[in-house]
């Protein structure tokens, strides 16, 4: 049962309901186009989401169950605990999020916090910086098709990976006094790392215990019930920002944005694709493409979008941790801060721009057949897992090898004595 027992609460509740019952009569007062976007949000599901996504969400679920996920989490312990102060397995969270996209991030990170591989605060930290764009988003979708210029993606692309990192960072100092969730390889440090995460592998394994044919059923079944409900969100959202638009909510906001824009000295023609990206990601890229501002506020602008990702995302990721007790007040401050961040990276990235024009632009990032959607989503997921791995044995080569020089330290001071 929900309380709204609290001041804050019942201003909540009467609110939305306010806001709900206004869209409902203006979907009455304006039915075509609630239609008309409501097939585009079908749309984009349809066409882009569910084949896109789909792959990934049973793939995640099934390497869950066969303990897959633990015994990459052995090897990246070392590289995740210090840096970000999450679990080894946190970096296939952000693995999943940096090839398939929002909201891939949350749907992992939930189950990580079901299944006990984290706890509250660490999976509140995860959420906050491996929620991420994928580069076909970045370089196909922003740099390819709305700005018309293959070669920004690699700047938007650096931007939004750098200020993602920086919130992780950050985090890693929230609620600093918390327990850590045991690490699967505390138990016998000294132990060969490849035996200790097959011996993991093989406990998960156990613990899971459904045959095989019921995991890829069970991961099947769960994956379209999220992604159906992502889709509903989708199409939701892209009906209110129509309504929105209809009502005239849009311009009477436009006076304050473009205020705020001046004021940090920004073209305020820009105000429109912030208002829209603050409701939905593709909506807001697109307007800030199309205006007539100067490259460079139109690139902070974009990449400040992409950073926040948009209320329809949020939406999807509150519906993806509804069942965990995962807050959702720090994933959203840590959204804001990834805006903020974007557009201030960009801004010192705008010198870049000519450089990279000069350079060969991955112009495969074009196509945007299913196919083609799927073999750069898992080799990039490929690439990052194996880089994260080599890192995370570089860490533990330094460490050892600083243990070693300190316990040879020791051992010359005692024989000195």
């Amino acid at each position: 049962m929900v309380k709204i027992d609290t001041p804050w609460r019942k201003s909540v509740f009467f609110v939305s309901a306010l806001m709900v019952s206004l869209i409902t009569f203006s979907l009455a007062v304006f039915p075509k186009e609630g239609l008309e976007a409501a097939k585009e949000g079908l749309k984009i599901f349809g066409w882009i989401v569910l084949p896109s996504l789909l792959p990934f969400f049973v793939l995640s679920e099934i390497m869950l169950g066969l303990g897959i996920v633990h015994f990459i989490g052995v090897f990246l312990e070392p590289l995740m605990r210090p840096a970000f102060n999450v679990p080894g397995v946190g970096a296939f969270a952000l693995s999943m999020g940096l090839a398939a996209g929002y909201p891939m991030d949350a749907v992992i990170t939930a189950k990580f916090r079901r299944s006990g591989l984290c706890n509250r605060v660490e999976g509140e930290r995860l959420l906050a910086f491996t929620n991420t764009a994928d580069p076909l988003f970045m370089f196909g979708a922003v740099a390819v098709g709305m700005f018309g210029r293959p070669d920004l993606g690699v700047t938007i692309a650096i931007a939004h990976y750098l200020s993602a990192f920086s919130v992780g960072f950050i985090y890693r100092f929230y609620r600093q006094g918390q327990t850590p969730t045991k690490e699967p390889n505390q138990e016998n440090q000294k132990g060969n790392i490849i035996r200790r995460a097959l011996k993991e592998m093989v406990c998960a394994r156990k613990e899971d215990g459904r045959p095989v044919g019921q995991l890829f059923g069970d991961a099947v079944t769960d994956s379209v019930s999220t992604l159906l409900m992502i889709g509903g969100f989708i199409i939701v959202f892209s009906v209110l920002v129509r309504v929105l638009e209809e009502v005239g909510v849009v311009k009477i906001l436009l006076p304050v944005v473009e205020w705020i824009l001046k004021r940090i000295g920004l073209n305020p023609s820009l105000s429109p694709a912030l208002i829209k990206g603050f409701l939905e990601i593709d909506l807001g890229t697109m307007a800030a493409a199309q205006t007539t501002a100067s490259l460079g506020d139109r690139l902070i602008i974009a990449s400040a979008i992409i950073g926040w990702s948009g209320l329809s995302v949020h939406g999807q990721v509150i519906s993806v941790i509804h069942e965990t007790d995962i807050r959702i007040a720090p994933y959203i401050i840590a959204r804001i801060l990834h805006c903020l961040l974007g557009g201030i990276y960009t801004y010192f990235l705008l010198g870049t721009v000519k450089v990279i024009k000069i350079l060969p632009t991955p112009v495969f990032y074009q196509s945007t057949g299913v196919l083609r959607r799927w073999y750069l989503s898992f080799t990039q997921l490929l690439i990052v897992i194996g880089f994260l791995i080599g890192v995370s044995f570089l860490l533990q080569i330094l460490s050892r090898f600083r243990l070693v020089l300190v316990e040879n330290k020791e051992l010359k001071g005692k024989r000195n004595k």
